[in-house]
């Protein structure tokens, strides 16, 4: 009887629902109790002799089951909405959850437990509530009422029922916290072995080429292992739950019928009642063979439920409290005197960064790896708060924008890709489900991209496959270009979007990129000075200092990274 408070909560929002098929239930009880009413009836008459009446009593008897059936199903169709809405209520609101709680919550989650959280163990919440909580409630109300009845029968029969009754439900309670602790090792198990499984899966690639297969498989076949001592571990705690539950259920309908026979046999009780109290015996534990049978199909989500509830609860990294509307018109950006430092890092990764991002106009920002540029774009996000400082857009703190306003009004593009599993026009109107066929190939031609679009198969339905894998890096990440593009965000933010692009290819795409970028606010950073050299005005980092700020040519004036950077021509990166 093991009642999670995240399980209980979770029931709340299927509350109607579940309320219907637990009535539906008991009403399924009382057509099991009327049924054995008949019985006795019909084998007290049949016992003296009196066949006039087995025929009605017969057709009442199957009339009684024709109506349990009706009333199982209807009662199933409930218990599987009420499941349906709490589970889909229940993964939405994680699903959401991920979206805000920012990189903090990836660092120490892989993304195959995640996925376990979310679909394996939501799949055992589910079971939970639709199919455990209503026979907990029929059980805890059935069972007393029925010794009422017993006992107007014969209450010596109460000396065996009533604590075989409080073994079977009490007894398995000894060991809830040892099968707390072997759930939890399982559901451990059972995360760590999805997670691995995913990246496996995710990695193969790489592991071919590395030839780490086989000690991959071996690691593999470790958790597979540890995931079978864990889940045998489980069972033998179960087993011997269920072992006493079956041992109070058997010993307890043995005993109700000897005493029975000893009622009969003294002349205490008539036939009728003899019958009756077998039947009524038996009905007594019959809720509680249901819910051993409920409880193991529910148990995943006993086990999952401290994830669900840790995931569920987890603080966001920034609060979303903002109330301003995101601006239309291209705003200014700018970083007043900002410092940061990622959590667990030794030194800051900016150190009192000022400078302003024109509103409609490019602004770049260029330096050595580590310098602190793509941190610069995830404090603009809203993924990390500053330590001190602050990065106002239109004159305002980020803070004051609500987070799904300011994301939505900012598109970006980094060297990361990702497509999903779907046609490249699906693809693309990630950014603007209602964007028209002219909108798509506009934003794929300012992308560099439309005329190889145009000479595959399909052309925009063609299927990417998952992450895009029919495609070539280049090809993913000038499509990514397009879906941002296609945003008609005021904001557009490029981080190191054309990386996986030739030199020459890249600086058409870039000059390309500031046309579709004008009037509105654009971020590049980039390591290849080329794609930059024509932006409106380059911010140079190093060391999470703003070294220098100018134009192209006034930056090689100057002297300093930036001259030393181009005379040398080469990425950033590898000339610091």
């Amino acid at each position: 009887m093991m009642l999670h408070p995240e399980l209980l909560r979770t029931a709340r929002t299927a509350r109607r629902p579940l309320l219907g098929a637990t009535a539906l239930l008991g009403a399924v009880t009382v057509t099991h109790l009327a049924q054995a009413a008949l019985l006795a009836v019909a084998l007290s008459r049949t016992a003296r002799g009196d066949t006039s009446a087995l025929p009605a009593l017969l057709a009442g008897v199957l009339a009684t089951v024709a109506v349990r059936a009706v009333l199982t199903h209807r009662q199933r169709t409930l218990a599987v909405r009420a499941g349906a809405r709490a589970r889909t209520g229940l993964r939405d609101e994680l699903f959401v959850r991920l979206g805000t709680l920012g990189p903090a919550r990836g660092t120490g989650n892989r993304a195959g437990a995640v996925r376990a959280t979310l679909v394996d163990g939501v799949e055992g919440v589910d079971a939970y509530i639709s199919r455990y909580l209503p026979q907990l409630l029929v059980t805890c109300v059935v069972p007393p009422l029925l010794l009422v009845a017993v006992a107007a029968i014969e209450p010596y029969a109460l000396l065996f029922l009533c604590p075989a009754l409080v073994l079977a439900l009490f007894a398995p309670r000894w060991w809830d916290k040892l099968l707390a602790r072997r759930g939890q090792e399982h559901w451990g198990s059972y995360e760590a072995l999805s997670a691995d499984y995913l990246e496996a899966l995710q990695g193969m690639p790489a592991l071919r080429a590395a030839g780490a297969v086989a000690h991959t498989r071996a690691r593999l076949e470790e958790r597979s292992a540890a995931l079978h001592r864990a889940t045998v571990a489980k069972l033998r705690v179960s087993l011997m739950d269920t072992g006493i539950t079956d041992l109070a259920v058997q010993g307890g309908t043995v005993a109700a019928a000897l005493v029975a026979c000893a009622s009969a046999a003294s002349g205490r009780t008539t036939a009728t009642g003899t019958y009756l109290l077998l039947m009524l015996a038996s009905e007594c534990f019959r809720p509680l063979r249901d819910l051993s049978r409920e409880w193991h199909a529910g148990y995943l989500g006993v086990s999952a439920a401290d994830g669900i509830a840790e995931l569920r609860t987890a603080p966001p990294a920034v609060p979303d409290t903002g109330t301003a509307p995101f601006p239309r018109r291209p705003p200014a950006i700018r970083f007043q005197d900002v410092r940061f430092t990622h959590p667990g890092a030794a030194r800051p990764a900016l150190r009192g960064v000022t400078f302003t991002a024109e509103a409609g106009r490019t602004t770049a920002v260029v330096g050595p790896s580590g310098a602190g540029k793509s941190t610069l774009l995830a404090l603009l996000l809203r993924q990390w708060e500053p330590d001190t400082g602050r990065v106002t857009v239109a004159g305002r703190d980020c803070a004051a924008y609500p987070l799904a306003a300011l994301r939505r009004g900012i598109a970006v593009v980094s060297q990361e890709t990702y497509l999903f599993a779907a046609s490249i026009a699906d693809n693309l109107r990630l950014a603007r489900p209602g964007a028209s066929d002219e909108e798509l190939r506009a934003a794929a031609r300012a992308a560099g991209v439309h005329d190889e679009i145009e000479r595959l198969p399909d052309g925009y339905g063609t299927q990417v496959g998952e992450r895009g894998a029919t495609l070539s890096g280049g090809q993913r990440q000038r499509l990514a270009l397009a879906r941002a593009l296609l945003a008609d965000a005021p904001v557009l933010v490029l981080d190191e979007a054309t990386s996986a692009v030739d030199e020459r290819r890249e600086a058409r795409i870039g000059r390309a990129l500031l046309h579709a970028a004008r009037g509105r606010t654009c971020l590049v950073v980039a390591h290849r000075l080329a794609s930059v050299r024509d932006a409106d005005r380059i911010v140079v980092l190093d060391g999470g200092r703003v070294e220098a700020t100018g134009t192209h040519a006034g930056l090689l004036a100057q002297g300093g990274l930036y001259a030393r950077l181009t005379a040398a021509g080469q990425p950033c990166q590898e000339a610091v």
